[in-house]
């Protein structure tokens, strides 16, 4: 385990976006705010959050129409978005490792 990780079961804060401003990652939103796992399933999500691949999000860019939670081409981006800032942190080896699936 390297410095940008945390322990099992604790959350990291996120490497895909600032904490301030606290903002949907969107469309800039400050209301009505959720955590979206980028990687999701069950262990996926623990491996999110161990390895803060989670975004703020609206309720409306999270669940609501073409929001990320439904949006099979969004959900794509974030998942390639969020490979690549684990990649600059880590290793492609590592991502493949954990999450089985390239999306670069």
């Amino acid at each position: 385990m390297d410095s940008q990780t945390t322990k099992e079961g604790e959350c990291m804060k996120s490497i895909l976006q600032p904490a301030e401003p606290r903002q949907c990652y969107l469309c800039g939103r400050q209301y009505g705010l959720q955590t979206h796992h980028v990687m999701s399933g069950t262990a996926n999500r623990r491996l999110s959050e161990r390895f803060g691949l989670t975004l703020v999000l609206c309720a409306q860019c999270h669940t609501g129409d073409g929001g990320a939670q439904y949006e099979r081409e969004l959900n794509t981006r974030l998942r390639r978005e969020a490979q690549e800032a684990f990649e600059k942190i880590y290793n492609h080896d590592l991502w493949m490792h954990y999450f089985k699936k390239n999306y670069l």
